[in-house]
């Protein structure tokens, strides 16, 4: 479906290089904001505040409740972007007070003095960071033509794995400096994440238009109709396995490496670092050719498939490592996985959205299969490490078990080839 230069709630249809550049910064931006602290700093902080025997659950508690929180977030602010009536369009205000009020929750988690207090500073940042994650995701959707989908939906599937590299880069320079490691990340990327909304040709919407505000539409908010959008409920489906093995990967890598592997604990976000670089390379080298190649072939479920379980035979290279060096060969390989699966998912789910004219609120549901998969994961892993003797491994081998599990959800879907 192409931009409708009629439709008074689209942008600019112009989606130029200029255009794509400002976009794909800025959303590697808002993955930055979210993911340094779920990569090192914030399990470094709890290990900071208890025993290192209470860490594991303690980690657990943290991320579960904040993941809690952005699933109800994520579309809630959705919903509100949909029907923004504001002078300055529909999707900047909230990228600007995401901005604001997550870097505000992402300080009070580096002078936090306790774990309930890591716990109240990461669920503001979540609640914030999820209304700027809502706005950034709709851009999509508003602004790029179906038929272009694919090539910048290959652009931007570079934006987490590039965002996993600054962010432990960064915390890697700023080691020994508490608050430079939480708030270099919120600094760095609030630049870019501005200078997009600066010049974002925002679609605004006129009051006469807005649809009534009433509990029904709150609650409409969370949910959509599988049985009336079957493709979009599969594309959940398969997306939440994915990202389940993901959760696995990156919530719990600092201790796999710790206590796993061994390593030393001021070694750790270096290895982090390294993991994540060698990922991004491959992912930088497979994304947007593959993204490219979806929109040439209009084909998109055989890609998510296939990437799907090249992640999941990734996670056991990593599960088997016997050290650092197996570990980096197991993120390197799963760099192929991950670069051809967020190329062209995105552009399969903006294909198969239940309704354009809630496209935020859509993508905000969405989003529990991107959230509730770390409230999931710390759920289930004391199980896994109390049925496997504590093996940080076992955690990898259940993660590679989802990745396969998400490869066979895209099958049914209908709506795309």
């Amino acid at each position: 479906m192409a931009v409708d230069q009629r439709d008074p709630l689209v942008g600019a249809p112009s989606v130029g290089w200029r255009f794509v550049a400002l976009y794909a910064a800025a959303y590697l931006s808002t993955s930055l904001v979210l993911v340094a602290p779920l990569l090192v700093t914030l399990a470094l902080k709890v290990d900071s505040l208890v025993p290192e025997r209470e860490a594991p659950s303690r980690l657990a508690l943290v991320v579960g409740v904040g993941a809690l929180v952005s699933l109800v977030a994520n579309p809630l602010f959705g919903r509100l972007s949909d029907r923004t009536t504001s002078r300055f369009g529909r999707r900047r205000p909230w990228m600007v007070v995401g901005l604001a009020g997550g870097t505000l929750g992402i300080l009070a988690v580096a002078l936090a003095p306790s774990v309930a207090m890591v716990l109240v500073g990461w669920c503001t940042a979540q609640l914030f960071f999820n209304a700027l994650l809502a706005a950034m995701a709709a851009v999509l959707p508003d602004q790029v033509p179906a038929h272009l989908r694919g090539r910048v939906s290959g652009v931007l599937g570079t934006c987490l794995p590039l965002a996993s590299v600054a962010a432990t880069s960064l915390v890697d320079l700023s080691s020994g400096h508490r608050l430079a490691m939480f708030l270099a990340p919120c600094a760095i990327g609030g630049l870019f994440i501005l200078l997009f909304a600066v010049s974002l040709d925002d679609g605004r919407l006129s009051a006469e238009d807005r649809p009534a505000w009433s509990l029904r539409e709150v609650a409409g908010s969370f949910w959509f109709s599988p049985r009336r959008s079957p493709d979009f409920a599969w594309a959940f489906l398969s997306r939440f396995l994915f990202v389940l093995a993901y959760a696995f990967l990156v919530t719990y890598q600092a201790y796999f490496l710790l206590h796993g592997i061994g390593s030393a604990e001021d070694d750790v976000p270096h290895q982090i670092f390294l993991g994540t670089l060698v990922q991004t390379v491959v992912v930088l080298a497979v994304s947007v050719p593959f993204g490219h190649l979806s929109d040439r072939t209009g084909r998109r479920k055989v890609f998510v498939a296939a990437a799907s379980l090249a992640y999941g035979a990734a996670l056991i290279v990593i599960a088997g490592a016997s050290g650092v060096d197996g570990y980096l060969v197991g993120m390197a390989l799963s760099g192929v996985g991950f670069g051809i699966y967020f190329a062209v998912d995105l552009a399969l789910v903006a294909d198969v959205l239940p309704d354009q004219s809630s496209t935020a609120k859509d993508l905000g549901v969405l989003n529990f299969a991107g959230a509730l998969p770390f409230a999931v994961a710390p759920a289930l892993t004391p199980a896994v490490l109390a049925l496997s003797n504590a093996s940080y491994a076992a955690i990898y081998v259940v993660a590679a078990g989802c990745a396969v599990l998400g490869a066979a959800a895209i099958t049914p879907v209908r709506g795309v080839r």
